[in-house]
């Protein structure tokens, strides 16, 4: 009798507002573990994995078709960038020039711009067929100089790739002709009860990490680290996400609940992989661990979710129906020297991978 193996099929999905092809290609591992990933924004439509007694749920928050995902929505699943989260007042300045990004957030640049990373149609295509090895799905593109208003061409590939324990890894490679900045992650919404199936205040949540940005109301860093010890952003140990998300802090009541960059202590190697974020469903049993390189997580809990958006199943999404774990450098890096930086030069490579596993289905 055969392995099962791992496998990568597409499909076409559509087309973008441009009327470019859209596909959507399917990862399948035999953990039970399956991906979908739209060339458009490269998306992550759907992640489907099985509960402890084997019974499959899409844990991440996805739409209906190409025409929901055409239409506005907050990010979801896509790949951002060129800079993944907020740039102060739209601009930053770069070996003593002055660059200017769209400011669509309350006067601030978010995610890239509003067409950013997240509305491109990327070029797809299988990295590898599967078999013994995991299934992976290149997708590649290329921004050009002033793209945004950023400087320099860049060309970028990210990598999905899913083993045969059921874990998803996004590696993300990028190379400039001249001076930039880079910050890219992934922007799913996790349910691990499945999407559409209530809200997240009682997931548990570990962070890996001592530290937090606060933020001014228009979620621009204040300046250093503060640490979260005696603050309803300690998640040193776990504890239900809405255990203090009501409490009467400035941070918490602006946001309208968590939208803050937890800072993670450096690898004991550089560029190694360590753990950020461990997530618990209590009534599913489903587990989560987030691994990264990067030196930050963006912890998003669905705070402007309103209803308004209808999933792929069961019910609408509603005010923190999911939580984003984001992977990243920090916000507003370009403007501030004294965090780790952002800038990709020519000759060098950007590089960064996280990894989703899953630790219910080895246990």
């Amino acid at each position: 009798m055969s392995t099962p193996h791992c496998t990568v099929t597409g499909s076409p999905y559509g087309t973008a507002p441009d009327g470019t092809a859209v596909h959507r290609w399917r990862l399948d591992s035999p953990s039970g573990v399956s991906a979908d990933v739209l060339t458009f924004g490269g998306i992550v439509a759907g992640l489907r994995v099985p509960d402890p007694a084997g019974d499959v749920g899409d844990i991440v928050l996805g739409l209906p078709g190409m025409a929901a995902y055409r239409a506005a929505h907050p990010y979801l699943g896509a790949l951002v960038g060129r800079y993944a989260n907020r740039i102060a007042g739209g601009e930053f300045t770069l070996d003593g020039h002055t660059h200017r990004v769209p400011a669509t957030d309350r006067g601030h640049a978010l995610h890239g711009g509003p067409d950013g990373f997240h509305r491109r149609v990327w070029k797809g295509g299988p990295a590898s067929g599967g078999g013994a090895g995991p299934a992976a799905l290149s997708l590649r593109l290329r921004s050009p100089d002033g793209d945004m208003g950023f400087p320099g061409a860049l060309d970028v590939e990210v990598t999905y790739s899913l083993d045969r324990r059921g874990t998803l890894a996004v590696e993300y490679r990028a190379r400039t002709d001249r001076a930039t900045v880079v910050n890219l992650t992934n922007h799913s919404y996790f349910n691990l009860a499945g999407a559409g199936h209530g809200d997240v205040l009682g997931h548990t949540l570990q962070l890996d990490s001592d530290a937090y940005l606060p933020v001014t109301a228009e979620a621009i860093p204040l300046g250093p680290p503060a640490p979260t010890a005696g603050t309803a952003f300690d998640f040193r140990t776990a504890r239900p996400i809405g255990d203090r998300i009501a409490e009467e802090d400035p941070q918490l009541a602006e946001a309208g609940g968590y939208d803050h960059c937890w800072v993670l202590a450096p690898a004991a190697i550089p560029g190694a992989l360590r753990r950020a974020a461990r997530l618990a469903d209590p009534g599913s049993g489903r587990r989560m661990e987030v691994w990264t390189t990067e030196p930050g997580i963006q912890v998003y809990t669905g705070n402007a979710l309103d209803g308004s958006l209808a999933g792929t199943g069961a019910g609408r999404y509603e005010r923190h129906g999911a939580v984003c774990l984001e992977t990243q450098h920090f916000p507003d890096s370009p403007n501030r020297p004294e965090y780790p930086s952002t800038v990709l030069r020519p000759g060098q490579e950007y590089r960064s991978r996280t990894e989703f596993r899953f630790p219910h289905l080895t246990a």
